[in-house]
């Protein structure tokens, strides 16, 4: 008989409201003073790429090879 009311007790358990945060101003609060917000466009940092004709593979390895020792 036990086992009948596992079942509901565990139903009811999730059907139960969550509790409020305990840290921070109550956010339904209209007075609570808020960071401003501010609009960034997501195309403002954008550069615009155009194919490049290739270079040598000779070339491009003595652009980034280190320096000669002496």
């Amino acid at each position: 008989m036990r086992l009948l009311w596992l079942p509901l007790a565990l139903a009811l358990v999730g059907c139960a409201a969550p509790a409020a945060p305990l840290v921070g101003p109550d956010p339904s609060d209209p007075a609570v003073r808020v960071a401003p917000t501010a609009y960034r466009s997501t195309f403002g940092t954008y550069v615009r790429q155009r194919p490049a004709e290739p270079r040598s593979w000779r070339e491009q390895n003595e652009r980034v090879a280190p320096e000669q020792k002496q």
